[in-house]
């Protein structure tokens, strides 16, 4: 998940900098992707860590 948030904090970081002289060799194309991949990469990992808190709960009642 850290690596996913580090991601979006990139490319909205080099999104922040199109205002400024280092800004004018940024693609906002591809950084919409980037933040794109980034948020589906979150969510996938939301939804793994959803999925082994379910496995681990029904195991503690399968247990007793």
């Amino acid at each position: 998940m850290s690596q996913a948030s580090a991601s979006v904090d990139r490319a909205a970081a080099r999104i922040a900098s199109l205002g400024t002289p280092a800004g004018d060799s940024v693609d906002l194309s591809a950084e919409m992707v980037a933040l794109i991949e980034g948020k589906n990469n979150f969510s996938a990992n939301v939804k793994s860590a959803q999925t082994m808190d379910e496995m681990t709960q029904t195991l503690l009642n399968m247990v007793g």
